[in-house]
């Protein structure tokens, strides 16, 4: 680009058809080089762990794929001490605080409206699901009908998993240790942000999947209401165990590259009460549980318009191509 540049600069008397297509090449070069400094990732927005470490983290956009990404990146091998606490509910049955109660109700609502989804798109009966935590959804599952299994790497939630399906075979802490077999349905509720290599997992998921298998992925939404409302202190951000934070420009690209097609969204209005509650804890110290509800009431109000729900149920299945 720069070569080009300064061929045209010395030669800029010049008006023979020579000159005429080397202005035309600076034009497009010029052209080029914008549109890559416009790909240049800027940050977005500075954020703090409320959870554990306390630590403060930049959020980077990405303007090619449309998504943030946590910098600086915490090594894998050290990820796992950002997940130690008893304050990580996804990996505990806690009933202790107010908020805990409420996420608890809430969540037994949702796994059976969970069951119920995943029923809908696919009547065969194997299921994986990705980051089970204490495996509440197996259990529901299982209950149905369904042949479950079940990734976990956390260890007391994988060993809490265990004692409620009391089968040690189908609950694994890792992907590549899972028995040689595709399954219909792989689900991943609010996991996809915490994995370091996005593009090899998807690849993965697509490998552990049947070609007529259905793909569910839950996560939450950068560009929502209350996302933007609460800003540094929005608690679905929750670095550095939030690597990543995908639009759904984002999703459709990365698992368009991998073979997958999107055939549906669903947004899911109960996160949006749940995040606001954390956010306003993390904000000013108490949770303000009418200002939450009011956030979350007015989010799912915009996501209606706007179609930016605080969270989102990705639901996608290999593309014909693909098989």
């Amino acid at each position: 680009m720069v070569s080009c540049f300064l061929t045209v600069r010395t030669k800029k008397n010049n008006r023979n058809p020579k000159q005429r297509k080397q202005t035309f090449l600076f034009r497009l070069s010029s052209f080029n080089f914008k549109q890559i400094m416009s790909n240049k990732k800027e940050i977005f927005v500075r954020c703090k762990d409320y959870l554990v470490s306390g630590e403060e983290f930049d959020l980077v956009y990405n303007s090619e794929y449309d998504l943030l990404q946590t910098v600086p990146m915490p090594l894998e091998e050290n990820l796992s001490k950002y997940y130690q606490s008893e304050d990580y509910i996804s990996h505990t049955d806690s009933q202790t605080s107010f908020v805990d109660k409420i996420y608890q109700r809430v969540k037994r609502y949702m796994l059976w409206k969970k069951e119920r989804l995943v029923s809908s798109f696919c009547k065969r009966r194997k299921l994986l699901d990705i980051g089970c935590g204490t495996g509440d959804f197996l259990q529901q599952c299982n209950k149905k009908g369904w042949e479950v299994f079940g990734v976990e790497p956390e260890e007391k939630a994988r060993k809490r998993a265990i004692e409620k399906l009391q089968k040690e075979e189908i609950i694994f802490d890792n992907i590549d240790k899972l028995p040689q077999q595709k399954f219909d349905v792989i689900t991943l509720w609010h996991v996809l942000e915490h994995i370091p290599n996005t593009k090899s997992y998807i690849k993965k998921l697509s490998e552990q999947l049947n070609e007529n298998g259905i793909l569910l992925i839950a996560i939450p939404n950068f560009k929502s209401y209350d996302a933007k409302y609460y800003h540094s202190f929005w608690a679905a951000y929750d670095v550095p165990r939030h690597l990543w934070h995908f639009s759904k420009t984002a999703i459709q690209k990365l698992f368009s590259e991998q073979g997958f097609e999107l055939i549906k969204t669903k947004p899911m209005p109960f996160d949006a009460f749940y995040i606001s509650l954390l956010s306003e804890k993390h904000k000013t110290g108490s949770t303000n549980l009418i200002k939450a509800f009011f956030i979350g009431l007015l989010s799912n109000i915009n996501s209606i318009y706007k179609k930016e729900p605080s969270s989102r149920i990705y639901i996608l299945k290999k593309s014909k191509k693909s098989f």
